[in-house]
Order: structure tokens, then sequence, then C-alpha cells
């Protein structure tokens, strides 16, 4: 090993956690499908059936241990301002001599792998290094498919000690001293007691969005929960629209959109950059270029299906890892709700018993996840490894609201756009633990991800539009209003691509907008909906505003802002006080 710092990073955490052994992950296929035989030996993964899933494993975490777990992720700085109100801090030298007690001698009779990984395009501008450490071989196997892995990675390193240090230990997945911390003055996450993905592959949300977003802070560009998409109309030219969502708000189903059959047939595609994470940066010609750093997909599984994600449902099936998903002993394969309407007759649950269909229990977990390659997924764009990135021409935020916000409007500038991503809010659901069904603000889906004080965020956010002279346009979007009854109103999935395309047409100038008081809404007759139950009139109720509901949601969002504290720039304050004026007239 070349890199002193990265040997000095190893031989540190050896000496504290004592493994029997250290396995250096190369990226050679022999190795990883040793590391494969091995985990299906000792039970950690089951091989299905290779003839309808080649390469495919089903794994089960601890019931205790099946979600990112945000009252215990720690933001550490070192001024308990700078890591802000809305994240969990924790003095730095508390941290790393508590989480030393921890790992103390953890990997005795166990092997510590170091995987070197690149988040993005190996060598690219846009892409950053980390060193993984840790004891799960489940770990080693999803970052490699979620992540580019190996010896290329440390050649790209070179003797630079720029990369972010990751150790993640099992230990005894004993939730009550289970700890996900951030160190982002020192590049250096921590993780121990979990073996669930979210907390545990460290290139995820913890480096790619809580690190990252510190670092782009610090260095001029911004790291982002998006996903990343390409429309491409019949003349074959293609616009790229970035997009936040929080968790299980339709967001692998946007990246991942099969056009309607009326589009299909006018030659119409959509590309999928990424599914999740966006790392953005101003190019040479002025305008946001954005780059999906990671290399695969860990998506949700129950939902997923022929109907609502035939693209991600496809991705899965070859050389991908299920986690607390069924098992379908009848054709070792795997089952979830919403899979298929038909339960199947035999299966053992993601706990591992006999699954009961009487019982009321669901047979696959909620949050239950597939980790899947993206260059198996049948839409993945072709600019995917493009080290550049693609240029965006929107940003779209969104969330789940059964009320207040209609189906699309438009900001009226990037600092109005900015206050419109800073007022998202949806109601939770259970990839985050916690109450389910509940409002909550969710700042550019960014809530649980941003590595330091949200306010500073939001300032880095207006700093940055200062630096483009090509701004993309913002824009919001709701597919989830509800009719009095409780039924969606808009039909959501596919159909989505008309919204986007109303979308596309106001950033190359070819369709008007009305003005309203929170920004720019759509025509009801510019919204296609040919081959669609609606109607125009269906459109004009689903763009309506309530002006009594807004003003309440102002209080909402001023009550936010104060939880945020002091460091909410006066430009969104500013913004508050224009909506509310508005509202007023």
């Amino acid at each position: 090993m070349a890199n002193k710092y990265v040997q000095k990073f190893v031989d540190d955490a050896a000496a504290l956690c004592s493994p029997d052994k250290i396995v250096w992950i190369t990226g050679e296929e022999e190795q990883l499908e040793a590391l494969r035989r091995e985990a299906c030996a000792t039970g950690e993964m089951e091989l299905l059936n290779q003839e309808k899933l080649p390469g495919c494993y089903l794994h089960r975490t601890a019931p205790n241990d099946v979600a990112r777990v945000e009252h215990r992720t720690l933001i550490c700085t070192s001024k308990k301002e700078d890591a802000g109100n809305i994240n969990n801090w924790m003095d730095p030298k508390e941290c790393y001599k508590m989480l030393g007690e921890i790992y103390k001698d953890s990997m005795k009779g166990r092997t510590m792998y170091v995987i070197p990984y690149s988040m993005g395009v190996i060598g690219s501008k846009f892409s950053k290094i980390g060193i993984e450490l840790t004891d799960s071989i489940y770990v080693v196997l999803n970052m490699d498919i979620m992540t580019r892995v190996g010896n290329k990675v440390l050649e790209a390193l070179g003797d630079s000690p720029d990369y972010v240090k990751g150790l993640h230990g099992k230990v005894n997945v004993d939730e009550e001293k289970r700890y996900i911390c951030h160190f982002p003055e020192d590049n250096t996450i921590c993780s121990v007691n979990s073996a669930y993905g979210g907390n545990v592959l460290l290139g995820k949300k913890c480096f790619a969005l809580r690190i990252a977003s510190y670092q782009g802070k610090q260095e001029g560009w911004m790291a982002e929960h998006m996903l990343i998409l390409g429309i491409e109309n019949p003349e074959g030219e293609v616009k790229y629209i970035a997009a936040a969502f929080p968790s299980a708000c339709g967001k692998t189903n946007l990246a991942m959109l099969i056009p309607p059959e009326i589009y299909k047939k006018k030659g119409y595609k959509v590309w999928c950059v990424g599914d999740d994470i966006a790392w953005i940066r101003v190019g040479e010609d002025g305008r946001l270029w954005a780059m999906n750093p990671e290399n695969g997909f860990f998506g949700v599984a129950p939902g997923t299906n022929e109907k609502s994600n035939p693209n991600a449902l496809y991705t899965t099936l070859k050389d991908t890892i299920f986690t607390n998903v069924a098992h379908n002993t009848d054709d070792n394969t795997v089952w979830w709700e919403g899979l298929t309407k038909e339960k199947p007759a035999n299966m053992i649950d993601w706990k591992g018993n006999p699954y009961n269909a009487e019982s009321g229990e669901k047979a696959a977990h909620p949050n239950s996840r597939f980790t899947a390659r993206a260059k198996n997924c049948p839409c993945l764009s072709p600019e995917f490894e493009n080290p550049q990135g693609v240029p965006l021409s929107a940003i779209v935020f969104g969330g789940r609201r059964a009320k207040t916000a209609p189906l699309v409007y438009e900001s009226t500038s990037w600092q109005n756009g900015v206050f419109v991503g800073s007022i998202m809010a949806s109601e939770t659901t259970a990839a985050a633990s916690g109450a389910v069904g509940v409002v909550r603000r969710d700042p550019m889906a960014m809530r649980p991800f941003t590595g330091y004080d949200m306010g500073d965020y939001f300032a880095h956010w207006l700093e940055m539009g200062k630096k483009i002279k090509n701004p993309p346009k913002i824009f919001n979007v709701n597919w989830f209003r509800l009719d009095d009854e409780g039924h969606f109103i808009w039909p959501g999935f596919g159909d989505n691509m008309r919204v986007l395309l109303w979308i596309l047409a106001r950033c190359e100038g070819k369709v008007d907008a009305v003005e309203s008081p929170i920004g720019f809404l759509p025509n009801a007759e510019d919204i296609n909906v040919e081959g669609l139950d609606i109607t125009v009139d269906t459109i004009k109720e689903l763009l309506d505003i309530d002006k009594e509901v807004w003003l309440e949601e102002a209080e909402g969002i001023k009550d936010f802002y104060a939880q945020i504290g002091e460091r909410v720039p006066a430009e969104l304050y500013a913004e508050l006080d224009t909506l509310i004026a508005n509202l007023k007239k």
C-alpha cells in the first residue's frame, strides 16, 4: 500500500478493533465471488433461483435494525452552532471517546475488509474517494454494487490525503449503542451496532450527502438528495431535470419513468441518470451540471411492480441483493407487498419465520430494499458514465401534500426557488423510523442529510445562485393531492411526464403561465390530458390555491424557520413576507 495516509487509517483502526485478519478489496470478480460463497456458507446471505434471478441473493437484518436511525445520527463539529438545531450534535472529542469504547476489540474473531471506493466515475473532477473499513461481507458486496471499488480507486487517489475515512463495525447490533456519526471537519464517518444498508453503506447518505454537503459548501458546489432524469424529444434532443423528494414520494418511479403511450408513439424517451443523489457544479458554460455519484440503486421494494415501475423491477432481476423481503420457497425467489396481487402459497417472512397469510402481518418489511446495479437498468442514460455530468434545465421540488400544494408551480426567481425548496413538507413514511402520516418540513428533502446548519445550507443555495450565469428554473410539484373522498386526483406514475413536459416548455419559453400568490401556475389547457380519464376542469381543481390553507401554511413555515434558528437568511424571510402579502391581497 503506497498511500501512507490510508495505511495509517487502516493500522489505527486495526489496533482499536483487533480483527483476526485484514482483507483489501481489489474489485476483482474472483475475490467478490469467494466472499459471496462465504456469506452463503455462514447464512449471512442466501443464494436465490439462478435461472429466474441470476446473481441474486437474499439477506435479513436483525428485527431491531431495519431503517435509518435519525435520532442516533450525529453531526460532530467543534462548535455546536455549526451543526445547527435540526441535527443531533455531539462534541467530536467526546464522540470519538465514546466510539472508541464501543469499537474496542469488537472485530476479534472477525475479518476487517478495506474497501477503497469512488463516488462518481473514477478520475472525474466531480468525483470523491472514500475508504470504508467494515467487518461485514454484506457491506462489501453492497458497496461493490453501489460504488466503484478496488485497486483502480487507490491508483486514482495516488499518495493524496484527500479521501473520506469510514469505519463500520457491526459490534453486537445493539440498538442502545447504535450510532451513525459524522465528523465533517475531519472527513470521517463512524457507524456502530448496525448492519442495515442506510446506516452502514457509508458511501450512501453518510458520505454522498452529509459529508459531501459540507465539502460542497467549502468548495463551491452542491450535494443534493435529487434524482436526475433526461427527457428526449422526437428530434433526439435531451433535456435534464434534477428533482428532490423525501423518501417514498415516488422518486425512483420518476427517475425511471415510462412515457405514456401517446408520447411513446411520438418518439419521446426518458433516461435515468440517477435515482437518489446529485452532485452539482457550475460548468464553464455558466449552467449547472449534475452527476450521480452512485453506481447502483438502493431502492424500496414494497410497491415496486410491473405497473408502478417496470424499469426498476427489471433492474432487480439479476446481480441484486434483496434485504428484508419475503422468501418465496416454492421457487426460491422473492416477494413483497405490491409485487403481485396473489401471494405465493409458501413463504418465509422478512424475520425468517414461515409466513402465515392470516396473521395480518406483512411478509416483507415496509422498508425492505433491493441493491441493484445501475448498468442493469433498461433506461439508464447513455451519459451515466460521463465524467462531466449533464446540464440541468430545471430543478424540481416535491412532497406528499393532500390539500396544500397545486399539481405544479414555478418559482419567480432563483431566490424564490430557494424559498420554495426551503418550505417543502411531506407526510412521513416507513423509510425513517417513527410515526407514519405526520406532516413534517423537509427542506430540499435534505432535513436528515445536511452535514451542517440548515440556515447556512439555505445561504449556500443563495450564494450558488450568484455564481450561475444561466441558472435552471425551479419548480414545485405535488402528485399526491386528494379529493374529498381521500382518492388521488392525479393519475401519477408515467403520466407525471405530462407535467415535466410543461416544465421544460416553460424553461424554453414555449408556454405562458398565470401569476398566483405562490408563483407561476400553468394555464390548465397547457397540461396535456389526451388519453386520460380527467378533464381540463380537473386540472383546474389540481391547480387551485386555497388562500386560507396557505396562510396556515405560512404560520407553519415561520415556526420551522424559528426552529432552524438565527442563521436562516434574511432573503428567505423577505420571501415569506411577500407570500403572506400576496395571499392577503
